[in-house]
């Protein structure tokens, strides 16, 4: 991908798997996941409020109808897993579920395409295309839904509520101190295996496509869709970034939910 080098297949595929970085140590920030999350995201925001603008009782476009069928599908299953009342749920859902699956969907793109073109306007040396192969994002995620779980928890608990929840569930007020310490390692499973679930396939999948384009001998070249081989993963792929983003949509209704009801 370096212009003007020849790499081998180790350092092919080292190089797809460094981000473009500015900072050090902990202030290290990873510019191509935020540049790329950052476009994703107000690119959803303004073709919905467009969708939101031209909406029709009347016969609806197929963008119309896409997206009604994706806020019903969510919203049904909001309705059938949270049980509290908030306005707020079914929104974040929303987003989570559509934000993640197109970031997601970067991932079908040949892995060379965006980087080299990227890199050869810029004149970067990495370039990472998919944000969600990158744990600081998803951590970044699943501790912004720890947070609003946490704040749940509050709101419909009441400091009382949750202190009692916390130190009496499951083995009663004189165990306290073992239901306290079961209650913390719960909470602080939940944000991690919520990144690392995301993270996890997502990076494989990319793993696969950049051994396939290594495979295909296609250094500094994307590797193109006819190949039957990186088409047929391509399109399990598909599934897999849909149920990615679904998982990661439902596990966050399901945390809000829990936060929002008492044992």
């Amino acid at each position: 991908m370096a212009t003007g080098s020849t790499h081998t297949s180790t350092e092919y595929i080292s190089h797809h798997l460094v981000n473009w970085t500015v900072g050090e140590g902990f202030w290290t920030f990873h510019l191509d996941t935020i540049v790329v999350s950052g476009v994703i995201g107000l690119a959803i925001f303004f073709a919905m409020a467009i969708a939101a603008r031209k909406a029709t009782s009347g016969v609806p476009g197929n963008f119309q109808n896409l997206v009604e069928m994706t806020l019903g599908m969510v919203d049904n299953q909001v309705k059938d897993t949270f049980h509290g009342k908030s306005e707020l749920v079914t929104p974040l859902a929303i987003t989570i579920f559509v934000w993640v699956w197109l970031m997601n969907a970067l991932d079908l793109i040949p892995v060379d395409f965006i980087p080299m073109a990227v890199m050869g306007v810029t004149g970067l040396e990495y370039f990472k295309a998919v944000p969600t192969t990158d744990p600081n994002l998803t951590f970044a995620m699943s501790l912004t839904v720890f947070v609003l779980m946490i704040a749940y928890n509050f709101k419909f608990k009441g400091v009382g509520g949750f202190l009692r929840e916390a130190l009496t569930v499951p083995f009663g007020k004189w165990m306290f101190p073992i239901n306290l310490l079961f209650r913390i390692i719960e909470d602080i499973a939940k944000p991690i295996s919520l990144a690392l679930r995301l993270f996890g396939n997502m990076y494989a999948g990319e793993m696969v496509f950049i051994l396939l384009a290594v495979w295909a001998g296609a250094s500094y070249l994307w590797v193109p869709f006819s190949s039957l081989l990186s088409l047929g993963w391509a399109l399990f792929h598909i599934l897999i970034i849909t149920l990615q983003a679904f998982v990661f949509m439902m596990l966050t209704i399901v945390y809000m939910s829990m936060a929002a009801e008492s044992h």
